[in-house]
């Protein structure tokens, strides 16, 4: 008796196992996203049309495009419509979040009394403004944590730890790969001369492109010590596009929101990784734009 409880038992517990084993797993957004509307999030990463140049990698002037020309207006309305078949309900810019400053110069410009600057946020950020009757634009950008330490009333305490972190970090590095990386720069600033607007934007906002743009960060000043260019990045960069993310989301109000987020690619390639992986939003690629 006692035997064929046991193999009973035995038996129960096989076929338990096997059922488990043969269940196809579940989509984790079934769990966590179910049935749930999510506001929708569209990125765009764009080069600065002003070419202000206060990034590393600075544009050569007979490499800049001029966007006020004939030709790239043309180009830039052409661009300008494949974005707005996202329809978005907010445009969030890489602005201080003190928008005033933003809103100020889009009233002049409806009321006709300055002409657009060529930087990306009005060329694009304020046309589509109009043309979707917006009554805000939101600038999301911060400084990143470590400016806020050297900032604090504490800085003095902060600043030897700091200097220590971020002695020679300063996006020069010589290395094989940085010099291949500096190669790829100017080979995409000669792009975006010659290839039309939208097609070049395709290409920025691409996977393997903003994928490899995210790797930049990962050689150079990154091997800086034991850990200490991990560090200095982790405090600086990807903090900083990490309270970006963060501002997004104060931002979204409704299941409703339809949030056009226009950055600098080099945002755009951090910012990927985040939205793609939050259960909150719902996520459009810029290559993956219908119409």
């Amino acid at each position: 008796m006692k035997k064929f409880k046991y193999l009973l038992l035995h038996a129960i517990t096989l076929f338990g196992c096997i059922t488990l084993t043969a269940q196809k797993p579940v989509d984790p957004d079934n769990i966590l996203v179910g049935n749930r509307k999510q506001p929708t999030v569209f990125l765009v990463g764009s080069f600065h049309f002003a070419y202000y140049n206060l990034d590393a990698h600075k544009t050569d002037k007979d490499k800049q495009v001029d966007i006020k020309s004939k030709k790239k207006q043309k180009e830039l309305a052409v661009l300008l419509d494949y974005i707005a078949r996202f329809k978005p309900t907010k445009i969030a810019v890489e602005g201080g979040r003190n928008s005033g400053y933003l809103m100020n110069r889009y009233r002049q410009y409806r009321a006709g009394t300055r002409e657009l600057r060529a930087e990306e946020t009005e060329q694009i950020g304020f046309r589509l403004m109009e043309r979707f009757n917006l009554d805000t634009i939101y600038g999301t950008d911060d400084i990143p944590f470590v400016s806020s330490l050297s900032n604090s009333k504490d800085s003095m305490l902060y600043r030897p730890l700091i200097d220590s972190i971020y002695q020679d970090w300063d996006f020069r590095s010589d290395d094989s790969l940085s010099r291949l990386y500096k190669k790829f720069y100017e080979y995409k600033d000669e792009l975006a001369v010659k290839m039309p607007l939208l097609d070049y934007f395709k290409y920025i906002n691409s996977e393997k492109v903003l994928n490899r743009g995210y790797g930049a960060y990962l050689v150079g000043d990154f091997t800086l010590g034991n850990t200490r260019g991990a560090d200095a990045l982790a405090m600086h960069w990807y903090n900083r596009n990490l309270r970006i993310y963060r501002h997004i989301q104060q931002i979204t109000t409704s299941p409703d929101d339809r949030i056009l987020v226009l950055y600098g690619a080099g945002h755009i390639q951090l910012l990927n990784q985040l939205f793609e992986c939050s259960p909150e939003y719902n996520y459009i690629k810029f290559n993956e734009l219908n119409k």
